[in-house]
């Protein structure tokens, strides 16, 4: 059975006004977002786990729930990445359960972005795009430059001018067209949807963004067949845009709904941001119903430096009524969580990844996360991206002669016996 025959259409998510499939993401009745509807009863018919385990491992052995007509066309490696026991993070922290959903090996390019981007262009070559693009902070540059290549789409990719170096490297490698802009991401993204309306080419995270959103389900999916089908009590999630969050929760419901998991959603979802930039953890705290945009974002975390998220509302929603709640942590913190990560777990995540780690031990010391339950904390990002945030941080290394008794003075080992 196609693909074609789940999706239906796409859907408003304030009026539930129906919409064709085609590179739409606004209704044009009251302006909310899109997003992708299914025929889950039907869904339900054609899934099951055996089915699914059969396949290779990777996100596109959920492809039912995924919102393409037919097989993927770009990206069929992505996904699959260990969901870990950070047994030693845990005892740092002072908890029982703790894993890391640990996205900073994906494939091609270290990060979650991925998923979204494979699922995003293989709808543009659905829909006969040639050109795509993206506005980025750095992380879907990277991914929409290596998987354009791939599928040989040509690439606009339009970015904060004062970002990482590494991560702009990393998106002109692979031949993109890159162009900086002197302005926040906020006014990146605004001129990138002037120019997809303007000339109709596939921008993943604007005219893409309802079926570009959805490759996010498949963290989702992978946790929670990783721990067995089943759902963890907590999971602390990176907020930039605010969709990430919310599609993990979404998964969770719709492998309910399809009988995959048996048992109901009851996980608490727990966001993290940049003190710098905390437009929905600021949104939770305050208990307002919206969130007030951040003009300027002034944060080491770049990658979630989103000042007016498209789905700050929803996710700040969603915390609410899973019980979860959202915090926001300095720059310092952000490079502690960092390190943390990386000399307990061995794991080097981006600041992201610190920011998470940073937010999880706040609210365990706030006393909102039991710590006699199970936790999963999502690293999106691979620390490589962001070298910069923790250059400093880090010692130099000594430096001696190639001799021993240097050696031995500098590992305080004079005087010990030698083995027999």
């Amino acid at each position: 059975m196609p693909n074609a025959d789940f999706v239906t259409g796409l859907k408003c998510r304030l009026c539930g006004k129906l919409y064709p499939k085609s590179p739409i993401n606004f209704c044009t009745d009251d302006f909310g977002p899109l997003e992708v509807d299914y025929d889950y009863a039907r869904m339900r018919l054609a899934l099951s786990r055996e089915k699914i385990t059969k396949r290779p491992r990777g996100m596109w052995r959920y492809r039912e729930l995924l919102p393409l007509d037919g097989d993927p066309t770009v990206g069929p490696q992505v996904g699959g990445t260990p969901l870990i026991r950070a047994d030693r993070l845990a005892d740092a922290l002072g908890v029982e359960q703790l894993w890391i959903k640990n996205d900073a090996v994906n494939f091609p390019t270290l990060s979650f972005k991925d998923r979204v981007v494979s699922v995003a262009l293989s709808k543009a070559r659905e829909f006969g795009m040639r050109t795509v693009g993206c506005a980025s902070t750095g992380n879907l540059a990277n991914s929409v430059a290596a998987q354009a290549a791939q599928a040989g789409l040509e690439t606009i990719i339009l970015v904060p001018a004062d970002l990482e170096r590494a991560k702009i490297f990393g998106t002109a490698v692979y031949g993109a067209k890159v162009i900086g802009v002197t302005g926040t991401y906020d006014e990146v993204n605004r001129l990138c949807t002037q120019i997809a309306l303007k000339y109709g080419w596939g921008f993943v995270n604007v005219n893409l963004r309802p079926f570009y959103a959805e490759g996010s389900k498949s963290m989702g999916f992978e946790i929670a067949e990783d721990l067995g089908w089943r759902f963890p009590q907590h999971v602390v999630c990176p907020m930039a845009g605010g969709a990430l969050i919310g599609k993990i929760h979404k998964a969770f419901t719709e492998l309910n709904t399809v009988g995959l998991v048996d048992t109901p959603v009851t996980t608490k979802m727990w966001g993290a941001q940049a003190a710098g930039c905390n437009p929905i953890s600021d949104c939770v705290k305050s208990g307002r119903e919206r969130h007030k945009p951040v003009r300027k974002p002034n944060t080491i975390c770049k990658s979630l430096a989103i000042g007016d998220p498209a789905d700050g509302y929803f996710a700040a929603r969603l915390m609410r009524e899973s019980g979860g709640w959202a915090e926001d942590v300095t720059d310092d913190e952000i490079i502690e969580g960092m390190l943390l990560l990386a000399r307990t777990e061995g794991v080097f995540g981006e600041t992201a990844g610190g920011t998470t780690v940073a937010v999880t031990r706040k609210l365990l010391d706030q006393g909102r996360i039991p710590r006699d339950e199970e936790i999963v904390i999502c690293i999106t990002g691979n620390g490589l991206k962001t070298q910069d945030a923790v250059f400093d941080a880090i010692e130099e290394p000594a430096e001696i002669k190639p001799s021993l008794m240097e050696f031995e003075a500098l590992a305080g080992l004079a005087g010990e016996p030698a083995l027999a």
